[in-house]
C-alpha cells in the first residue's frame, strides 16, 4: 500500500508541474537566433513582446511578423536497473507567433503580440514511469496588447496586459489512475523601460507578471479498473514572475552586442495541491487530495547575443546562455526531469527589399546529466537514486515580416 500511495501522490504532483516550469522566451526569429538575448537592442514587430519599450524609437512606420517555431523534444532517458529504467516518447511541436507594431501617434505607440509562451507535452508508455506520467501536455496562448511612451529623445517606457488562455490534459495509470482535464483564462501585465546614455549604448528592463493559473476542469479517478470519482477538479500553479536587465553596445551600425541577465521566480511554486470541489473521494483521499511539497527556487539566467550586419542583405546573430534548473532533486519527478542547461544559437534575417524580410533560427538547449542519489526522493522509484540523461530540446524558427 505504501508503494500505491507513492505513485497516487508522485502522480498528482507531476500532471502540472510543467504549467510552472516550462517556459519559451523565443518567440521571433530575432529571439531564437540570439537565444532570448533580445531584450535591449530589439529591431522589428517582436519589440512588442520582447520589450515595448523600444516601439518609442522605431522608424515612423508600421511593422508586421508572423511565423512559426518546430520544437523538437528529445526523450528523456532514466537508469536504473530493470524493470525501472525507461525512457520517454520524443515530442514534436509547432509553436506559431504573431507581432504587430503601429505607426506612432505623438510619443505614443501601440503593438500587441499572440504567442506560445509556454507548453509541454510529455509521455512515458512503460511502467513504472506510466504510473507518474503516462500524459501530460499543456497549451498556453497569450494576447499581449502594450504602449510604449517616449518620455525624452533618450527614455521611454512601456507595457502592456497578458491576457492567457491555457488548457491541459493529465493522464496517469497504474494500481491507481488518473484521467484529467482542465483549462483556464487568467491576466497579469508586463512593464518595460529604456534608455540610451549614449547612441550607441542601450540600457533596459523588463518585468512579467507572476500569473496563478488556476486550472478548472474534471476527473475520474480508477482504484484498479473501478472508477471511484467523476466530477470536477482544480488545482493552481503559478506562472512565475521574470525580470530581466539587460545592455546593448553597438559598433559602427553593423555590430552589436547584448548581455541579458533573467531572474526568474520561481519560489512562488511551493506546493501542489488538487481539490475536488469539497467532494469526498472516499479511500482516493490520501491518494490524490494531500497537498505535494515542491519548494521550487529561484533562478538565474545569463545571455549573451552577438548581431552582425553584412552588406549583402544578410543579418547574422549568435547567442550562448547558461541556465538553471528551478526543481531541486528532492522533488524532481517523470513529469519534468529538468536540468541545468546550455544553449547555443544562430539565425539569419533576409532584407529582400525595402518592405519585406524573412529568416530562419536554430537553437539547441543541452540539459546536463542528473544522478539522483538514493533516499532523497520521496517518489518510490526515484527513492533508489538513478540518473537522467538525454532530453533537451530543438527549436527550428523559420519567419516573415513586412514593414510598410
Amino acid at each position: 500500500m505504501k508503494w500505491v500511495k507513492g505513485l497516487a501522490l508522485s502522480a498528482a504532483a507531476s500532471s502540472l508541474a510543467v504549467a510552472g516550469g516550462y517556459k519559451i522566451p523565443e518567440q521571433s526569429i530575432n529571439s531564437t537566433a540570439l537565444g532570448a538575448a533580445y531584450v535591449a537592442h530589439t529591431m522589428g514587430a517582436d519589440t512588442a513582446y520582447c520589450n515595448p519599450a523600444n516601439m518609442a524609437f522605431m522608424e515612423d512606420k508600421h511593422y508586421l511578423e508572423g511565423g512559426v517555431t518546430l520544437a523538437h523534444l528529445p526523450s528523456n532517458e532514466y537508469t536504473l536497473v530493470d524493470p525501472y529504467s525507461g525512457e520517454s516518447e520524443v515530442e514534436d511541436l509547432p509553436i506559431p507567433y504573431l507581432h504587430y507594431v503601429s505607426r506612432p501617434m505623438g510619443d505614443f505607440r501601440w503593438g500587441v503580440s499572440l504567442t506560445v509562451p509556454g507548453g509541454l507535452t510529455k509521455r512515458w508508455e512503460d511502467q513504472p514511469q506510466k504510473s507518474f506520467a503516462e500524459e501530460f501536455t499543456l497549451k498556453v496562448i497569450e494576447l499581449n496588447p502594450s504602449l510604449a511612451y517616449k518620455i525624452a529623445e533618450n527614455f521611454s517606457i512601456g507595457g502592456g496586459v497578458r491576457l492567457i488562455y491555457s488548457e491541459g490534459v493529465v493522464k496517469s495509470s497504474g494500481e491507481v489512475s488518473r484521467d484529467m482535464e482542465g483549462d483556464t483564462v487568467e491576466f497579469g501585465y508586463n512593464l518595460a523601460m529604456t534608455y540610451k546614455p549614449a547612441p550607441d549604448i542601450t540600457l533596459a528592463a523588463t518585468y512579467r507578471s507572476n500569473i496563478d493559473l488556476e486550472e478548472e476542469g474534471s476527473a475520474k479517478l480508477y482504484s484498479g479498473t473501478t472508477l471511484a470519482y467523476d466530477g470536477d477538479a482544480s488545482v493552481t500553479v503559478p506562472l512565475p514572475a521574470a525580470l530581466n536587465l539587460a545592455l546593448a553596445k553597438t559598433w559602427q551600425e553593423r555590430f552589436t552586442l547584448e548581455f541579458v541577465y533573467e531572474r526568474t521566480f520561481w519560489s512562488e511554486y511551493e506546493t501542489l495541491d488538487f481539490e475536488y470541489k469539497g467532494a469526498d473521494i472516499g479511500g482516493l483521499t490520501p491518494y490524490f487530495d494531500a497537498p505535494i511539497p515542491k519548494n521550487w527556487k529561484d533562478t538565474d539566467t545569463f545571455r549573451i547575443g552577438a548581431t552582425v550586419k553584412m552588406d549583402n542583405r544578410i543579418t547574422a546573430m549568435f547567442g550562448f546562455a547558461i541556465d538553471e534548473t528551478p526543481a531541486p532533486l528532492e522533488t524532481l519527478g517523470f513529469e519534468l526531469p529538468d536540468s541545468d542547461a546550455k544553449i547555443f544559437s544562430m539565425g539569419f534575417r533576409y532584407q529582400q527589399n525595402e518592405h519585406l524580410s524573412w529568416g530562419a533560427a536554430f537553437l539547441y538547449d543541452s540539459k546536463e546529466p542528473v544522478s539522483m542519489p538514493a533516499g532523497i526522493n520521496e517518489n518510490p522509484v526515484l527513492a533508489h537514486g538513478g540518473s537522467f540523461h538525454e532530453g533537451g530540446a530543438f527549436l527550428t524558427t523559420v519567419g516573415i515580416a513586412y514593414e510598410y
